[in-house]
């Protein structure tokens, strides 16, 4: 069977294509679509809007992190079921790493074989957006720009000083609405939990835009064959314990995927408001701890992570995990944190990594085997001061990491690393029967 699906993808970062995907997932989920949403790139942010909109978990679709087959068989996995896919690109549509098509929006569009809807900000600009468009839809032929939204139409008399000389189909004209924006942070827009705006441009898009033009043109996507599917371990009653909450919410949702498939159960637990519960590891990713420093700080779950953490519990924390596993992390003033990593950690005012990241396992340690790869993405305003004794599981060959080219301090049976990785199928299975022995020492 086709699975319908379209790419929305913009002429640079910022022009609107966030916000006019999140309008059309939320238009097509109130026509009664099961709308399964998806983001390019490594982005946390944008996914939870997707979410809470759809209802339906979005997922990132990443050649760097995933590969080309590794895109085919999440897209696959996850149209399960669904109606049509909504898939919002990255940056502009032909923004790669360092300039190339890898990762690109139209990469994973041509893998897809996904026709493109270009979102165009057209303030203060009138007859010369043809000219922009014209060279969008011909820089690259093995890619299908459908046809165009125009963002940010300033007035009535402004669409038809554009629809004049407009020779490309056209979707929608969507006005300006700056009452609608959604607040930022130093690592981007709030996350959906703590707004609900994105799904306010659904009536937006339903009143603007041309639904049915949408779905016509998702629908001439053609057969990708099917899905692959692959079993997984029998589950052992392994528990991985995942930190999900304000604090701790960046995590791909593949991940947890490969921990299931590899034999564990999944058990969500709020640090800031529960105590541990009885599992065999330990998941901390990103999010935001130093917004939530007091209560973690007086948290009897921070005094439990240490406890186990002494016993040997197999632990791996990224990014705002590895802060909360250090000793202390300061912020407007300092604060004790678990105290699992030997290491100390402290927010910045200017951003100390973006980007992409690969290494591999060095020389092994906690449940890091020898050479073991890693790849995933790192961005944080914090540094990590590592004693002079610190030992680390990773030694990278692109990005920053903790210290010296070096990521993922060890403590014991714990790993912290800047890097958001994307798991490998080996690493998640190494995690996971870790925690295995950890539950039968």
């Amino acid at each position: 069977m086709p699975a319908p699906r379209i790419v929305i993808a913009g002429t640079h970062s910022g022009c609107g294509k966030t916000t006019v995907a999140s309008g059309i997932m939320a238009a097509l989920a109130g026509r009664g679509l099961k709308v399964q949403p998806f983001k390019v790139g490594p982005d946390f942010i944008d996914p939870s809007h997707h979410t809470r909109i759809c209802g339906r978990q979005s997922r990132n679709l990443d050649t760097y992190m995933m590969g080309e087959s590794g895109v085919a068989e999440t897209f696959g996995r996850a149209m399960e079921g669904a109606d049509i896919a909504v898939i919002e690109g990255v940056m502009g549509i032909f923004d790669g790493v360092e300039g190339s098509d890898l990762a690109s929006t139209a990469q994973v569009a041509r893998i897809l074989k996904a026709p493109v809807i270009l979102v165009v900000d057209i303030k203060g600009m009138s007859r010369s957006v043809h000219a922009l468009i014209r060279g969008y839809r011909h820089f690259d032929p093995t890619i299908t720009i459908a046809g165009v939204i125009y963002n940010r139409v300033g007035s009535p008399r402004h669409r038809q000083m554009i629809e004049r000389e407009g020779d490309q189909p056209s979707f929608g004209w969507l006005p300006r609405r700056e009452d609608l924006a959604i607040e930022s942070r130093h690592l981007g827009l709030k996350m959906a939990h703590e707004s609900a705006t994105m799904k306010a441009y659904g009536p937006l898009v339903k009143e603007f835009c041309d639904l049915d033009a949408i779905l016509s043109a998702a629908g001439t996507a053609p057969d990708l064959g099917p899905a692959q599917k692959s079993g997984g371990e029998e589950c052992t009653g392994t528990k991985i314990g995942v930190a999900s909450d304000e604090a701790f919410c960046f995590y791909y949702q593949d991940n947890f995927d490969r921990i299931r498939k590899a034999g564990a159960e999944i058990v969500f637990f709020s640090p800031l408001a529960d105590r541990l519960p009885r599992v065999d590891g330990l998941y901390l990713g990103g999010g935001y701890p130093e917004l939530h420093l007091p209560s973690l700080e007086k948290s009897k779950c921070t005094g439990d992570i240490k406890r186990v953490a002494e016993e040997g519990i197999p632990i791996l924390a990224e990014c705002g995990g590895l802060l909360y596993l250090s000793r202390e992390l300061a912020s407007d003033k300092t604060y004790r944190m678990c105290s699992v990593f030997p290491a100390v950690s402290e927010m910045t005012k200017k951003i100390q990594a973006l980007g992409y990241v690969e290494g591999s396992g060095a020389r092994g340690g906690a449940f890091v085997p020898a050479g073991t790869r890693i790849r995933g993405h790192e961005f944080h305003y914090s540094q990590t001061i590592a004693d002079r004794d610190a030992r680390f599981a990773f030694e990278l060959t692109r990005g920053k990491g903790i210290a010296d080219g070096c990521d993922g301090i060890m403590g014991g049976n714990a790993v912290g690393t800047y890097t958001h990785a994307y798991f490998a199928p080996e690493f998640a299975v190494s995690f996971v029967r870790a925690a295995e022995n950890f539950r039968n020492r």
